[in-house]
């Protein structure tokens, strides 16, 4: 938002605060009608709705805010007003679930929470009362500045409650709900290394404090540091060995560490006591996924739909096999539920995604994609993502990483262990993973986040990260390299060398190469139409923010190819590209292609990679463990009527960032 916008607000707000109605709907049509970016069009329907309220009019108001929640779905302030609305239009029922949605996406707003009580109250709900006491409870005992920085938080204002929480923390240092907050808007603008170092330092300090152990817990999973999550979570087991959420938290944990039968073990035994567990059905499916026992998993899944039938995720954890076909029964039930107003954001996400696929199955492929493009843009919505930023992101690598910054090459740790197969998603990387984690000398890890980590830690030096790379020193660099040997140690099985599947870390080439200098790098690439609109009907899990729109995940294939073709340069002979359909076309020529790279010798096992039994997290899971399918390679035609913004952002008919 510019400057100009937001001064153009605070004299709406001005307006609106001295009554002058009139001046300020002269000001918002006038912002209207300059072609406002999408933050400012929010805002200005916001305050068109409030102006709308306090004239009288809600049904006006109610119409603002139904197309501000089409533009941002997740905005808890607009509920809030919504329910005022339906308050002055005597529609109690609709105004308490505006409420109730309000706390949801905003859960610091105290006024949304009163007249929850009071809709609680009035029913005689005594458990939603209970708990709404003790929620406003916390919210009234915060100091004004922590409730303030929560609130712009939620609202997406994240540099603003950054600012005001760092204020209140240099006059009240270790206060835990700020040191708490601070390390959640950390966590939002992905400077994970400062929130981790917050939470850590949160812990040691009041070690008795259950949410931020909880926040502690939950970040180390984030960050896919299984390991430590594990000894934490067995910590917290010794001091609380009935806590389910700590037996939870274990078990997820096991099963990041690929400790599955005792993962598999905690959530049967928790199930054992209660079988009303949705999210503990649901994990439990995907410790039998990743395991390879599919009925399992596929039971399970149903199962947490059976106990929470508008648990968009069971649903999405079906389609996700890539290889359960939901009956005309389960499609008219979804539909159903997808359809209901009060079925959450999140669900209806899952649902639009399961449905797509499940319409595709069908070969209804029209439906399939409007409901993959319903769940991409409601998602997207929630996202604050800039392709152009991830294009300059891209555009800095290049910048800073020259051909003279790897001519020392005996700087970083010499280790050759480390085999990083780097690309775009659904790209293929998890066959390839799986046909060299079939060979005797090499172990099969998982989308490791250590490199991810350690260029977080580097985004903190004053020289930002990447120019930053050609500061460190040949010390610094063997012990980054040192630390990410020692970190990843806990995901190998005792084999010389080991895989890093994170496909992200095509933008890491240059990080890798300064610490880790022999390690081996292999570029998964799969035809663009094909890869991009896998990664468009694919709900994510985590990250992977450009898949949201065609356009955006054309402009990031682009960047991706460009990138690809600077670290060849610089770099030759350093990164092997694999075609995914010359894998198709030439098993065996390609895959001693890729042995011949790694300098490993031929292992006939390779050839029979799906007979190989690991673990596999990745959406491909399935996929691997049966022999080459060719039926992925042109799923894409089916909705090539749909696909015109790709195939522009991939022809460059959508302006790039200029370089």
């Amino acid at each position: 938002m510019t400057k100009d916008d937001q001064q153009t607000l605070h004299q709406i707000k001005q307006a609106i605060g001295q009554s002058q109605f009139d001046q300020a709907l002269s000001l918002v049509a006038k912002a209207s009608g300059q072609q406002p970016g999408e933050e400012m069009q929010g805002e200005l329907l916001y305050m068109q709705a409030v102006i709308h309220r306090l004239t009288r009019q809600p049904q006006a108001a109610l119409d603002d805010l139904t197309k501000l929640i089409e533009l941002r779905p997740d905005y808890g302030r607009a509920y809030q007003e919504m329910g005022y609305c339906y308050q002055a239009l005597g529609h109690n029922n609709d105004a308490a679930s505006a409420f109730y949605k309000a706390t949801r996406f905003n859960t610091a707003l105290v006024p949304a929470w009163k007249q929850l009580l009071n809709t609680y109250q009035a029913q005689g709900n005594a458990d939603a009362l209970a708990l709404a006491r003790q929620h406003l409870s916390f919210l009234e005992g915060l100091p004004a500045p922590v409730l303030g920085a929560y609130d712009l938080m939620y609202e997406g204002q994240l540099h603003k409650a950054e600012a005001v929480c760092r204020q209140f923390l240099q006059q009240h240092r270790h206060d835990p709900e700020a040191m708490m907050l601070l390390a959640e808007i950390g966590m939002r603008l992905k400077v994970y290394h400062d929130a981790e170092f917050l939470l850590e330092s949160c812990v040691e300090l009041y070690p008795d404090n259950e949410r931020a152990a909880v926040a502690y817990q939950s970040l180390l999973a984030k960050l896919g540091k299984f390991p430590q999550a594990a000894a934490f979570a067995r910590k917290r087991r010794d001091n609380q060995p009935d806590n389910t959420s700590v037996q939870m938290a274990l078990a997820n944990a096991l099963v990041g560490v690929g400790e599955l039968q005792e993962a598999i073990d905690i959530y049967r035994s928790l199930l054992a006591s209660s079988a009303d567990r949705p999210a503990a059905w649901l994990s439990l499916g995907h410790a039998y996924k990743a395991k390879g026992e599919l009925d399992n998993a596929i039971d399970a899944y149903k199962k947490s739909a059976q106990y929470m039938p508008d648990f968009g995720d069971a649903y999405w954890s079906l389609a996700n096999t890539k290889t359960y076909t939901f009956s005309a029964e389960d499609i008219a039930t979804m539909s159903d539920i997808q359809k209901r107003s009060s079925t959450s954001l999140d669900d209806r996400v899952h649902l639009c995604f399961a449905l797509g696929k499940a319409y595709e199955d069908k070969k209804r492929y029209r439906d399939a994609f409007k409901h993959y493009e319903r769940g991409n843009h409601l998602k997207r919505q929630t996202l604050q993502f800039s392709i152009e930023r991830t294009e300059a992101a891209m555009q800095a690598q290049k910048q800073a990483c020259t051909a003279e910054l790897f001519k020392n090459k005996e700087a970083g740790c010499p280790s050759p262990d480390p085999i990083f197969i780097v690309g775009l998603p659904r790209a293929g990387s998890t066959l390839l993973e799986q046909i060299l984690a079939s060979h005797s000398q090499v172990d099969g890890t998982m989308e490791l986040h250590d490199i991810l980590g350690i260029a977080s830690r580097l985004s903190g030096h004053k020289t930002p990260y990447p120019y930053n790379l050609s500061e460190l020193s040949d010390e610094n660099c063997r012990k980054l390299g040192e630390l990410y040997i020692q970190q990843t140690r806990d995901y190998r099985q005792g084999a010389p060398f080991f895989i890093d599947k994170m496909p992200n870390n095509f933008i890491h080439v240059g990080l890798i190469k300064r610490i880790l200098p022999n390690a081996k790098i292999i570029d998964a690439r799969r035809d663009p139409m094909a890869c991009c609109f896998s990664g468009f009907k694919q709900l994510f899990g985590e990250g992977q923010e450009f898949s949201y729109t065609l356009s955006d995940i054309g402009r990031y294939y682009r960047a991706y190819e460009s990138l690809m073709d600077h670290w060849h340069n610089v770099l030759p002979g350093e990164i092997l590209t694999v075609q995914h359909e010359d894998v198709l076309d030439d098993l065996e020529g390609q895959v001693q292609r890729i042995l011949d790279f790694c300098n490993l010798d031929f292992e006939h096992q390779c050839l029979k990679f799906y007979e190989t039994q690991r673990v596999i997290k990745t959406p491909s899971s399935e996929q691997v463990r049966q022999p080459l399918y060719r039926s992925g390679m042109t799923q894409w035609k089916n909705f090539e009527i749909h696909l015109m913004p790709l195939i522009d952002a991939l022809n460059g008919r959508e302006k790039p960032l200029k370089e």
